[in-house]
């Protein structure tokens, strides 16, 4: 497949181009990436445990439905939350990938 095709592929599919890292950069990019969604991760835990006890109301409430819209709306929130700084957590986790990957080389 050439290049052009790849390109048409990817404009037709919908799908950006994410620009291409090296090295360092590659590494603390890919760092900041998982440290963000595990802080996504904990912060969706701490909200769906919010959201346990609420139960829905009237005859449209509940069911299977709205399961998973609350999942996904849990889901949006905790990634909202972790994007616009979270708890703080990210920041820490990211120092910690990045120190275990310099005592590994």
């Amino acid at each position: 497949m050439s290049a052009a095709d790849l390109e048409i592929s990817n404009a037709l599919s919908g799908m950006r181009r994410t620009p291409v890292l090296t090295g360092a950069a590659k590494t603390a990019a890919q760092a900041e990436n998982a440290a963000k969604d595990f802080e996504a991760v904990f912060i969706g835990q701490m909200v769906s445990a919010m959201f346990e006890g609420i139960k829905s109301d009237g005859p449209f409430g509940g069911g299977y439905g709205e399961g998973v819209f609350r999942s996904l709306m849990i889901e949006h929130y905790s990634k909202t939350i972790a994007d616009q700084g979270g708890l703080g957590l990210a920041d820490q986790v990211k120092r910690e990938i990045l120190r275990l990957q310099e005592m590994k080389q």
